[in-house]
């Protein structure tokens, strides 16, 4: 029976307004923003701090500490207080044991294949210390709204591959909070600032947070962000200035060998101080407590600082250099650059960044809040508190995605930089007569060749219909969400026989697996299509050999004289002594001569196998 909201003639119902929320989960530190009174705005605790730190203590009464200040907490309890843990998600066990040394902590296997963490409150993953985060973001949202949320949107850094969006998910849904969508923090960045300034044209947004960098150049145009292109770090930030100033405090303090946990977290805060302080400050005096009781006192310059921290900000200016190519645009076209991350507020950062873009940065919005406004503006949109928005936000896949194909050649479906969410498919065919099976392999990078490539998933498209090579039509379907996660499908269009597969890689990139994937695409660029075109050549020229062969032993004798059978032999002899070389020239050539030896038994071939087909037919059963 159907039900009706009863009212009095002439009452006006209002209409219930949707809860959401944007949540920024940082390196360093967290937020939460909301929609009120059409204004997004971050939420505060109950001491009025925005920010929530992203360090979570464990203790031994099964209790956690979240948001605590992380240097007293570091200072106490080092092991079992968690910082940073952005760097760990989507990781494997084999990626921390590679960089061991960049996290104080001890690490466990589990069965999964997931490191976790060894804490005096249980072994923990990244996933769970990030849920831990986003229940205090939760919880504080929900006493600010009074009601439980609908909906939330959650910001992943651009450059976050299939492995480490899906751990944020997973820590999201572990918080107990649904998920709308997954939403790149420089386009966050960009729907909180091209909406307050309406300022259509091209934006380069960099972001540089305590843990992570990103740059992505958008284009705003009548409502409609679109990333043009994006580019990026996962593991590049403030923490790696904070660590050389680190560096050089203990060089300089007679520390260097020191090899004591406490002492080193110890610097660490130290260093993250002084440079916060030098943000404002030309010079700042500290103080430093040796384990023999005596006191060191040191004095770091502005000038200093800049020296130290410049190979960092260099770094970063190598992807805004790959992604204005990947745009196909120039730093002239740039309009604007939209700073994000608190590690922008650093002067020297500024100043490298208007050096190399050639136009002033803009900080005008909070870039510790702007991520987080843009998700909440987002959020409120999605949960339908603005139906009439006519805004459409347009992510890119940040790698090609494609399938192996013989030869182990990559055939690319989705190339990088294609906006999502997106669906494409692609015809393939079976290779062998009979073949009735087809693994599906499927990659992603940019080099020409399977083994250049990440492997992301393997699944079996089986029951095809036993048919001669390549008469079979298979479909394979990539669809690539909102979020930036892949589903893959293969469907034999005769039968309808299909499977499919979720990609959900147990692990993530390692720190610099993406940036060598596109480096490596661009400087082999040349030998990669020379060794496509070599596999390409090496794997007809198999197809035609086995061809040939075949038709030669079931039909040479009946249709072939004695010199026709010499000739297309000897152009069998040839084409198979250069078929594995690495002259695709030579190989090309042979095939052309093998082709031109027997193409007249492949019209006499055809020829008989017509004359059976209308053998005892009459020629008026074809005239209609």
């Amino acid at each position: 029976m159907a039900l009706f909201q009863i009212s009095e003639p002439g009452e006006v119902i209002e209409p219930r307004r949707g809860l959401a929320a944007g949540i920024d989960l940082g390196t360093t530190n967290s937020l939460v923003a909301t929609v009120i009174d059409g204004q997004a705005q971050t939420i505060p605790d109950n001491q009025g701090k925005h920010l929530l730190p992203s360090v979570v203590r464990y203790t031994n009464e099964s209790t956690s500490i979240i948001g605590c200040d992380r240097k007293e907490a570091v200072f106490d309890d080092p092991l079992n207080t968690v910082c940073s843990i952005k760097r760990l998600m989507g990781r494997g066990f084999a990626d921390i044991q590679n960089g061991q040394k960049q996290f104080p902590y001890e690490f466990v296997k589990s069965i999964s294949g997931m490191p976790l963490i060894k804490t005096v409150g249980g072994d923990k993953s990244a996933v769970e210390v990030s849920a831990d985060i986003l229940k205090e973001l939760k919880q504080r949202i929900e006493k600010r709204l009074d009601g439980k949320l609908d909906g939330v949107v959650v910001t992943v850094p651009a450059y976050f591959d299939d492995a480490q969006r899906q751990a944020t998910k997973d820590a999201a849904r572990l918080a107990g909070l649904n998920v709308l969508r997954l939403l790149n923090e420089p386009t966050a960045a960009a729907v909180a600032y091209g909406l307050d300034k309406g300022a259509e044209g091209v934006h380069a947004i960099y972001d540089l947070g305590g843990g992570t960098f990103d740059i992505s150049i958008l284009r705003f145009n009548k409502g409609v962000f679109e990333v043009m292109a994006t580019a990026g770090d996962t593991a590049l930030g403030g923490d790696d200035m904070d660590k050389i100033i680190a560096d050089w405090i203990k060089e300089e303090a007679g520390l260097a060998n020191e090899t004591e946990l406490f002492l080193h977290r110890c610097v660490l805060c130290i260093a993250t101080k002084v440079k916060e302080r030098l943000t404002e400050d030309d010079c700042y005096s500290f103080e430093i407590s040796r384990s023999d009781g005596t006191n060191w006192h040191g004095e770091l310059t502005r000038e200093k600082l800049n020296e130290l921290i410049d190979p960092i900000i260099k770094k970063t200016l190598i992807p805004c250099q790959r992604v204005l190519k990947d745009a196909g645009i120039s730093k002239h076209d740039i309009k604007d650059v939209v700073m994000v991350g608190g590690s922008t507020r650093v002067p020297r950062v500024q100043q490298l960044v208007h050096n190399f873009f050639e136009c002033q940065p803009l900080t005008s919005i909070d870039p510790d809040k702007v991520v987080a406004v843009g998700a909440a503006i987002q959020a409120d949109i999605l949960v339908g508190n603005k139906p009439d928005n006519e805004m459409l936000l347009l992510d890119v896949n940040p790698l090609s995605l494609g399938i192996e194909t013989m030869g182990g050649l990559v055939e690319k479906i989705i190339p990088r930089n294609t906006p999502i969410p997106i669906l494409k498919n692609q015809e393939f065919t079976t290779y062998k007569d009979g073949q009735t099976a087809m693994m599906i392999h499927v990659v992603q990078g940019e080099r020409e060749l399977v083994s250049d490539c990440r492997s992301l998933a393997r699944f079996e498209l089986r029951g095809i219909p036993a048919m001669a090579a390549g008469a079979a039509r298979v479909q394979v379907t990539y669809e690539v969400d909102a979020d930036g996660l892949l589903n893959v499908s293969a469907r034999e269009l005769i039968s309808g026989v299909e499977s499919r597969i979720e990609i959900k890689p147990s692990y993530g990139l390692t720190d610099n697996e993406v940036e060598h994937m596109l480096r490596d695409s661009l400087s082999h660029a040349e030998e990669d299509m020379e060794s496509r075109q070599i596999r390409e050549k090496q794997v007809e020229a198999v197809r035609i050999i086995e061809a040939v062969e075949a038709a030669l032993a079931e039909d040479g004798a009946q249709f072939l004289n004695e010199q026709e059978r010499l000739d297309i032999e000897n152009a069998l002899d040839v084409i198979k002594k250069v078929q594995h070389g690495m002259d695709h020239r030579a190989i090309k050539h042979a095939i052309e001569d093998l082709d031109k030896a027997s193409t007249e038994l492949a019209v006499r071939r055809m020829n008989a196998s017509i004359r059976r087909a209308l053998a005892g037919r009459k020629l008026e059963e074809f005239s209609n």
